[in-house]
C-alpha cells in the first residue's frame, strides 16, 4: 500500500507547496484534507484501485473573472485569476481501457474508451450530452487526436478519486476545473507533461462544446489551466496571447470576495447563447465574424440600421464589448503599475484607479450587456439585489471599494472588493439577506493546474 505518500504530506516541502496553493493560514486544513482523500482511496472496496502500486496527486483550481466579461466569445480580451479553491485528485494508472473518476457527493464515473470489437469509442454520444461522461470521452478523444503514435499505443485508462471546494453554480468554474483536471492527468500519464496551459484549456474546451454540449469560450479553461492572474487577448483564438501577472488583493490589505445570491442556472442556456449571437449578428452585419474585427465608431456610425435590424438590445450589447475591451488593458496595466510601484501611496493610486475601473466593469454588464437577470424571469433579480445592497453599503461606510455581476450572469454571484478591515461587517450584513455562508473569500493562487510531488 502506498503508506509513503501520506508521510510525504507531513513534511517541509509539502508545507511550502500548501502555502502557496491556499494560503499560510489553511497548511494544516490543506494537509488534512490531502490525507483524507489519500486514506480512502487505500481503503477502497470497489477494485478500481491497485492497492500495490504508487499513486499521484493533482489539483486544478477554480477562477475569478476580473474583467471582460462576455468579450472572449468575440476574440475579445479577458481578465482573470485561479483561486484557492480546487479539485484535488488520487490518480492511478490502469491497464485497461477504461477511465474511472470519483468525485464526493455524485455518482461514479465509468467510460470505455473502447468498443468490444477493439475499435476507439471516442465519438460524442447524445445520450451523454450534459454529462462528466461526455467531458471524460471528449478530452480522451481530443488527447488522441493530438498524439503522436507513440504516445496514442501507450495510453489506457486511469481512475481517479477526486473532492471538490470549488462551488457548483458559483461562477468559479467548476466545470473547467474537472476538465483541465482531466486533461492535466492524460498529459502527465502518457506524455510526459509537456503541453502547454493553452493547449490543455483547448482541450478542454473543445470536451465541452463538442461533447458536453455548452458553447462555451476559453476564458474559463485557460485561468484554471495557468495560474495567477491573467491577461488574455483571443485576437488569435486558435493561439490566445496569455500574459500572468502577479496580484495579491490581501497583500494590499483587501479581501476579494463572490456573493452567491442564491439563483439557479438551469433553463438558462438560452440566455447565455443570446449574448454571443446577438453580438455576431451586429458583426456580420458589417461582413465580419464577430466584433474585434470592427471599430466602435463604426457601430455607432450605423446605429439606426442596426437598431432596426436586430434591435436595442444588441447595439447595446456590442457597444458593451467595446468598452469592456478597452477596460481589460486598462486594469492589466494598473496590476502591472501596481506591481512596479516604488511606494505605498503608487500602489494605492494604481489599486484605485483599478478598483473605478471593477466598478465600471459592473455598470456596463449591469446597463448594456444586461446580463443580471434573466428576461424569462424578471420577478428573480438576486444578482441586481445584491449588487444594489453592496454599493449601499460601500456608501455609507467611505472606502474604495468595487463590485460587479461575476462569470455568465443571469444568476449566481457578484463580486466585490473591499478593505479586509471591513470584511466582517460586510459579511454579517449581506449573509443577513443571501443566508449563512453566502459570501466566500478569494485567495489568487500562483499555479495553475499541476501534478503534485512531494
Amino acid at each position: 500500500m502506498d503508506k509513503e505518500l501520506l508521510s510525504k504530506i507531513d513534511s517541509n516541502y509539502a508545507d511550502e507547496m500548501f502555502a502557496r496553493l491556499y494560503g499560510q493560514n489553511e497548511i494544516i486544513a490543506a494537509k488534512e484534507r490531502y490525507k483524507k482523500l489519500i486514506t480512502e482511496t487505500l481503503i477502497d472496496t470497489s477494485n478500481e484501485f491497485d492497492k500495490s502500486e504508487g499513486l499521484r496527486i493533482f489539483s486544478a483550481p477554480g477562477r475569478t473573472e476580473l474583467a471582460g466579461n462576455h468579450t472572449d466569445h468575440n476574440r475579445g480580451k479577458v481578465l482573470a485569476a485561479s483561486i484557492q479553491l480546487d479539485n484535488i485528485a488520487v490518480v492511478q494508472e490502469r491497464k485497461d481501457d477504461t477511465i474511472f473518476f470519483r468525485s464526493s457527493d455524485y455518482t461514479d464515473v465509468k467510460v470505455k474508451l473502447t468498443k468490444s470489437s477493439g475499435e476507439p469509442d471516442l465519438q460524442p454520444k447524445p445520450e451523454e450530452e450534459g454529462t462528466t461522461e461526455a467531458l471524460v470521452r471528449g478530452i480522451a478523444a481530443e488527447f488522441s487526436r493530438r498524439m503522436k503514435s507513440h504516445e496514442r499505443s501507450k495510453m489506457t485508462g486511469f481512475s481517479a478519486n477526486a473532492v471538490s471546494t470549488v462551488l457548483p453554480g458559483s461562477g468559479l468554474s467548476s466545470s473547467a476545473a474537472v476538465e483541465v483536471l482531466f486533461a492535466r492527468i492524460i498529459d502527465s500519464l502518457y506524455c510526459g507533461g509537456k503541453r502547454t496551459s493553452v493547449e490543455i484549456a483547448q482541450i478542454g474546451q473543445i470536451a465541452e462544446n463538442v461533447y458536453f454540449g455548452k458553447p462555451c469560450g476559453l476564458m474559463d479553461q485557460i485561468a484554471c489551466a495557468a495560474g495567477s492572474a491573467v491577461a488574455i487577448d483571443f485576437a488569435d483564438s486558435a493561439n490566445p496571447d496569455v500574459r500572468q501577472i502577479n496580484f495579491d488583493p490581501a497583500a494590499l490589505g483587501y479581501a476579494l470576495c463572490v456573493v452567491n445570491t442564491g439563483g439557479s442556472h438551469a433553463g438558462l442556456t438560452a440566455d447565455y447563447a443570446s449574448i454571443p449571437a446577438e453580438m455576431k449578428k451586429v458583426a456580420a452585419f458589417f461582413g465580419k465574424a464577430v466584433l474585434r474585427e470592427l471599430e466602435k465608431e463604426t457601430v455607432i456610425s450605423n446605429t439606426a440600421e442596426i437598431r432596426k435590424s436586430f434591435g436595442d438590445r444588441a447595439l447595446r450589447r456590442s457597444l458593451h464589448f467595446f468598452d469592456e475591451n478597452a477596460r481589460v488593458e486598462e486594469m492589466t496595466e494598473a496590476l502591472i503599475k501596481m506591481n512596479n510601484a516604488a511606494s505605498h501611496a503608487e500602489k494605492q493610486q494604481a489599486l484605485n484607479y483599478y478598483l473605478e475601473k471593477v466598478n465600471e466593469s459592473g455598470d456596463s454588464s449591469w446597463k448594456l450587456l444586461q446580463n443580471v437577470y434573466s428576461p424569462q424571469y424578471p420577478n428573480i433579480q438576486g444578482i441586481s439585489a445584491a449588487l444594489a445592497l453592496t454599493k449601499d453599503f460601500f456608501s455609507k461606510q467611505k472606502f474604495y471599494s468595487a463590485c460587479r455581476v461575476h462569470g455568465g450572469g443571469f444568476a449566481g454571484t457578484i463580486q466585490v472588493y473591499l478593505p479586509a478591515d471591513f470584511l466582517n461587517k460586510y459579511k454579517s450584513y449581506i449573509e443577513t439577506i443571501f443566508g449563512k455562508d453566502s459570501v466566500t473569500v478569494l485567495r489568487i493562487r500562483p499555479l495553475g493546474v499541476v501534478e503534485l510531488t512531494f
